[in-house]
């Protein structure tokens, strides 16, 4: 008795056999696709030669731009510390680089599966916290005090969306379970405070943290504006995240609770071992979706004063010199924006694989 070994077709193989199948399946379509595919290539084929062919990539040869040259990066290669670092000092620029690996470490590490227990999360992200503010700051080191009115650039776009996202995620899970608390008085103060929050817009609630709330605090409790402005942006990252939250708690059975008080459990081993990693399950998309827009909106800072990334791009191209080469500084800076948000995505798609494995 022989044994026939049937192989599963890949997923590049069904995929082209998807598109051979619906892009080229009647001559009207074979038109379409045709069209579609030189319009891509022209599109590609024009890019390449703007951006690596004719382009000028040193400062030296600045003068070789603009005519018939393609893309001018010598602005790059001559403002790219302005663009990275903003106006911490200029010298000072290695501390700036390291307390921003200190945070893409802390981020990297934490999304292993060895690392997801309260105690080791809490660990690492109190030793990255802690790493990025010993350098930026400096006197605690012996080194040049920065104050926060000094850091810019990548490191404090990197801060700013690590500590929204590290505040806020508790905080929304939170809300989230005041909303369904049986005590009207909790529900309805989470209702009134999520309802108000997600009822603003954001610029609103950063510029009313930087600049409004200092006229009514006294000067001990002001504090600086950079820890302002994070806990009104978590407060506003919270109270979107205890929606996405609340929909997850929505997508579970009211047996599940029974089953648990059955069991015996109390509330708190119910929540945390039976419901909560079905609601992370099935916020994760949503989730995912709330973090990637969380770095995005991190730009907005700049209304307020902050010199984040899109701020010291603008402040590189700020010159006469530099002005007719604003495309290529955005570019470079949408560059940065994109390998972070897609690598954000890579990470996303690899935990719902994850919790559909061990969903089955």
């Amino acid at each position: 008795m022989s044994i026939v070994n049937v192989s599963r077709p890949s997923k590049f193989d069904v995929a082209r056999r998807t598109f051979i199948r619906n892009g080229f399946g009647s001559p009207l379509a074979t038109l379409i696709s045709l069209f579609v595919i030189a319009g891509l290539a022209y599109l590609g084929w024009a890019m390449l030669d703007w951006a690596i062919l004719r382009a000028v990539w040193n400062e030296e040869n600045v003068s070789r731009c603009g005519g018939h040259a393609g893309a001018c990066w010598s602005v790059i290669d001559a403002r790219h510390r302005l663009i990275l670092f903003g106006t911490y000092p200029f010298d000072e620029h290695w501390r700036s680089t390291l307390a921003a690996i200190a945070i893409v470490v802390t981020v990297m590490v934490s999304c292993l599966p060895f690392i997801w227990r309260a105690r080791r999360l809490a660990v690492l992200w109190v030793a990255g916290f802690a790493t990025y503010y010993l350098l930026m700051e400096g006197s605690l080191l012996g080194l040049p005090q920065v104050t926060t009115d000094g850091w810019g650039g990548l490191s404090l776009t990197l801060f700013l969306f690590a500590a929204v996202v590290l505040l806020g995620m508790p905080m929304g899970l939170g809300l989230a379970l005041m909303r369904r608390s049986e005590m009207p008085v909790v529900r309805w103060f989470a209702t009134i405070l999520i309802d108000t929050v997600r009822s603003l817009p954001l610029v609103t609630t950063l510029f009313t943290a930087a600049v409004v709330m200092p006229l009514f605090l006294p000067n001990w409790l002001e504090g600086d504006k950079i820890w302002r402005v994070i806990v009104a942006f978590a407060m506003f990252f919270a109270a979107y995240q205890a929606e996405v939250f609340r929909g997850g708690f929505q997508a579970i059975s009211k047996g599940q609770f029974e089953a648990g008080r059955a069991l015996g459990l109390n509330y708190w081993s119910i929540l945390g071992r039976i419901v909560l990693p079905q609601v992370f399950r099935h916020a994760l998309p949503s989730t995912i979706n709330m973090i990637v827009v969380t770095f995005k909106e991190t730009a907005i800072v700049t209304i307020i004063g902050f010199f984040d990334i899109l701020a010291s791009g603008k402040a590189a191209y700020g010159t006469a010199v530099w002005a007719p080469y604003y495309i290529e500084v955005l570019v470079f800076v949408a560059a940065i924006y994109w390998v972070f948000i897609f690598l954000l995505g890579q990470y996303g798609e690899y935990l719902k694989s994850r919790m559909a494995l061990a969903a089955h």
